[in-house]
């Protein structure tokens, strides 16, 4: 069963995910990087371009979700080396860092308490995140384009398209796509039609879509939703 609340942290989500069936869990693409705990160790998962399916026996998971553009400069590694990507937080931090995280995580009264919690600790010896990023997911959520995005913003194309790749793990495109399909699926989980989701989401039509969802989510949006269209 899947749970989550807000976090302390502004903009991040503490969940928690434990299957009750060995079938494959599909984690979408949203923008977003999470620090997890899974069996007693310490993971960071990078921002996806495509769904991330994990199969095997069910096992409980934990994580801390941050705002977009937030965890580069918390994890101390840029977005896009992470991209598509699970690493173990051994691979980042300092071994003795991560063994004393690693155990105060586990004496927590549950790992999704204990995440959290080392969140907030990096957050307070972290410099706050940059201003534009989050100007830049308002406005590309909005729907506008890239390109007057960057205009109102007072940046340059190419001036964004490499501060978004260390702050999200792509462009500026790919963002604005992801967070597109993120608003889709909220329409549609509420039960708006998909005809209607695709217009009011920013989609030229269904067909549109549909194609997006296949290439973001690896499914057809009906299956996805388990519903007929």
């Amino acid at each position: 069963m899947y749970a989550e609340r807000p976090s302390r942290m502004a903009g991040a989500v503490v969940w928690t995910n434990t299957p009750s069936g060995p079938d494959a869990g599909r984690v979408l693409p949203d923008g977003c990087m999470d620090l997890l705990w899974h069996e007693g160790r310490l993971v960071i998962a990078g921002p996806d371009t495509r769904a991330y399916v994990t199969e095997g026996e069910p096992s409980a998971w934990a994580g801390v979700r941050f705002y977009p553009g937030t965890a580069p400069a918390l994890l101390g590694v840029p977005a896009h080396e992470m991209r598509d990507r699970r690493v173990e937080l051994a691979d980042v931090w300092p071994a003795a860092e991560v063994r004393r995280v690693t155990a105060q995580v586990n004496a927590a009264d549950d790992p999704a308490s204990g995440l959290e919690q080392v969140a907030l600790e990096r957050a307070a010896g972290t410099d706050p995140p940059d201003p534009l990023l989050r100007q830049v997911v308002t406005a590309l959520d909005a729907g506008r384009p890239v390109a007057t995005t960057a205009d109102e913003l007072g940046v340059g194309a190419r001036q964004l398209h490499r501060r978004c790749l260390t702050a999200f793990g792509y462009g500026p495109k790919t963002l604005a796509r992801v967070l597109r399909l993120q608003r889709a699926l909220a329409l549609a989980r509420s039960g708006v039609p998909l005809a209607e989701t695709a217009a009011r989401s920013g989609f030229a039509d269904q067909a549109h879509l549909a194609r997006d969802v296949k290439e973001l989510a690896g499914m057809p949006p009906t299956d996805l939703l388990g519903r007929p269209g």
